[in-house]
């Protein structure tokens, strides 16, 4: 029996949004790509899992160019995600080469019960959804079920090749576009991450004079001089100290974020050299060990720390810091435990959501969590603590008290002069400050927009503003902080109805075609389940190796999260298969439930396949 025939027939809603990017403005119906096969990618441009998948997708794309139509429908996490002019710098400033819903208000994904970014749903040429796949590492399963789908559609004449709906932006030219971090040499010029014209360039003190780029412009991974070497979107840069530098070669640590590496630059000649990672983004696996043979994972920002002896990385793909040593040339795990969330204490304990910013400070490391849009900090001793942020679905703009202050999705943080913190609070178009010695935050600017980055040249703050390719001295001498009441907000993605009681939470995953489930080593799979508030599971929670649980659900309570950790092992099958190749599926979800006590007793999430009892 075929794939095909075992999925069931289920049609795939219309498309419906507010509007369409790299059509030309024209809209795009599912009639008018019968015939082909399309592909749904459920994103939202703060993800980094979103940002992995559009890179992952980028040679099946190319692969079956006459075939595949890839859709992205842009489904928002943060207010400032539904702004249509933030949207289409996003498909800009990650090239997104395929045609894009704009979907505020979440229409399309709840026509199609997506419960997790990133999401990708597989269409047949008649229009029937034949695939579900949510998170990243899907690839090779996709490849599979479109090649199947190719021959079976080919041989009943339903396939339809050509060219499919995109038509690619105008393009406009600045120096810099979509710069993403700075950083001052001890010639006081400044170093910036040029990240959409993957290179690094660096600029006189006035932040405009360029006076060398490093990188030809192409993405890439390159090593060599400034006219040789090439980057991928890179991000966090940082100097070393000069008697490490004196030492390993380069003075420069560049996080080169989508190729998963770190490069060093020298200098006085401008040459770039690899110092750690594989180029292969980690999934699982060693986290320590030689530094050419780890894997990193969307290595975001960088800093020298003194009490680690080492540049601390912001591994924003898997929610951990790690520690560089660049004299022993060793990479380690320095904290977090790959569990997305927002949780202080030991270090190694602590848990971190997508850390984007960091800047060091004596015997304090500060960073900017992004999806938890939080400030939070690390002591000599190695323990972490948050002083803004309340969690993941928590975010705004208000000052006051910091334990009651709110920030959107910074992405940058520096040390001002007096000791207070700046915050390149992105969302909010904003630069924040944050005082450690009263514990109050207030607003330094507003109207900067997308900011990413700052560093301190002369005593005044220069801040990366991203979404305006350009550095901006937003906050002139003498200004003093304000006040902004602002507005809170929450995560608000459409719950899903449970029941009182007895509740099956399965999580659907079918191997991929050519593929079995892996026990040759234990069980193939396993299923972690809390919740938020923890007592809204009296029954059930925690770990098993089965993808179906019997939860109870308590009462007394109208609505929750459900957090939920599901991997599969899965390896190559079939005759002449002597060496299989084996990967690992995980995905996790912080599902928000609405309790009735007549609510359905049954909730399916599907990593992978389709869930035949919703048909």
């Amino acid at each position: 029996m075929t794939t095909a025939k075992r999925r069931a027939r289920v049609r795939a809603p219309e498309l419906v949004g507010r509007g369409w990017l790299n059509t030309g403005d024209k809209a795009v119906t599912l009639a008018e790509l019968r015939g082909r096969i399309t592909l749904l990618d459920f994103w939202t441009f703060c993800c980094i899992n979103c940002l992995h998948v559009l890179d992952e997708l980028r040679p099946l794309e190319a692969e079956f160019a006459d075939v595949l139509v890839t859709i992205g429908v842009h489904s928002p996490k943060f207010v400032h995600e539904a702004d249509p002019d933030a949207l289409k710098a996003a498909v800009e400033r990650y090239e997104v080469h395929h045609p894009v819903l704009d979907d505020p208000n979440l229409t399309t994904w709840q026509n199609y019960a997506v419960k997790a970014w990133p999401t990708l749903v597989l269409v047949d040429p008649e229009g029937y959804v034949v695939h579900v796949a949510a998170g990243e590492g899907h690839v090779e399963a996709l490849r599979r079920i479109i090649a199947e789908l190719i021959d079976e559609h080919e041989a009943k004449g339903t396939l339809r090749r050509g060219d499919g709906p995109y038509v690619p932006p105008q393009q406009q030219n600045t120096e810099l576009r979509f710069p993403a971090k700075v950083a001052v040499t001890d010639r006081n010029t400044l170093l910036v991450t040029d990240s959409a014209h993957h290179s690094v360039v660096e600029l006189a003190a006035d932040g405009e004079t360029v006076i060398r780029r490093i990188g030809t412009g192409e993405r890439g991974r390159r090593d060599g001089g400034p006219d040789r070497a090439t980057f991928a979107e890179p991000a966090g840069i940082a100097l070393l100290p000069t008697e490490i530098a004196a030492q390993v070669g380069y003075d420069v640590v560049v996080a080169d974020t989508v190729n998963h590496l770190l490069r060093g630059i020298e200098l006085s000649t401008g040459n770039v050299t690899t110092i750690a990672g594989t180029g292969e983004q980690w999934r699982m696996g060693d986290t320590d060990g030689p530094a050419d043979e780890i894997d990193l994972t969307s290595p975001w920002d960088v800093a020298w720390w003194a009490p680690a002896n080492g540049v601390v990385v912001a591994m924003s793909g898997n929610h951990t810091l790690s520690r560089f040593d660049p004299i022993a040339r060793t990479v380690s795990r320095f904290a977090g435990t790959t569990v997305e969330g927002l949780k202080d204490g030991p270090a190694l304990e602590a848990f971190f959501a997508q850390t984007s910013g960091l800047a060091a400070d004596g015997d304090k490391l500060w960073l900017a969590d992004s999806e938890t849009s939080a400030l939070r900090w690390i002591d000599h001793n190695f323990e972490v603590h948050t002083a803004v942020g309340q969690g993941l679905f928590d975010f705004g703009h208000r000052d006051g008290a910091a334990d009651q202050a709110l920030l959107q999705h910074p992405l940058g943080v520096a040390v001002l002069p007096d000791g207070s913190v700046a915050i390149a609070d992105t969302y909010n178009s904003a630069i924040r400050r944050y005082e450690p010695e009263t514990g109050e935050v207030s607003t330094l600017a507003t109207d900067v927009p997308e900011p990413s980055g700052a560093a301190i040249v002369d005593g005044e703050l220069v801040v990366v503003a991203s979404a305006a390719h350009r550095l901006e001295r937003p906050v002139p001498p003498g200004v003093s902080a304000r006040l902004v009441a602002g507005d809170a907000h929450q995560v608000r993605r459409p719950p899903s109805d449970i029941g009182v009681g007895e509740l099956e939470l399965t999580v659907v995953f079918t191997p991929p075609p050519g593929q079995k489930l892996d026990d040759r080593y234990g069980p193939s799979t396993r299923l972690e389940i809390t919740s938020s508030p923890p007592e809204l599971i009296s029954a059930g929670a925690g770990e098993s190796t089965d993808l179906t649980r019997k939860l109870t659900i308590a009462s007394g309570f109208t609505e929750g999260v459900l957090h939920v950790v599901a991997q599969a092992a899965s390896c190559d099958d079939g005759p002449g298969v002597e060496h299989p190749v084996c990967r690992l599926t995980r995905q996790d979800w912080g599902v928000p439930v609405r309790v009735a006590e007549q609510g359905p007793s049954r909730l399916a999430l599907v990593m992978g396949g389709v869930d035949d009892q919703a048909t």
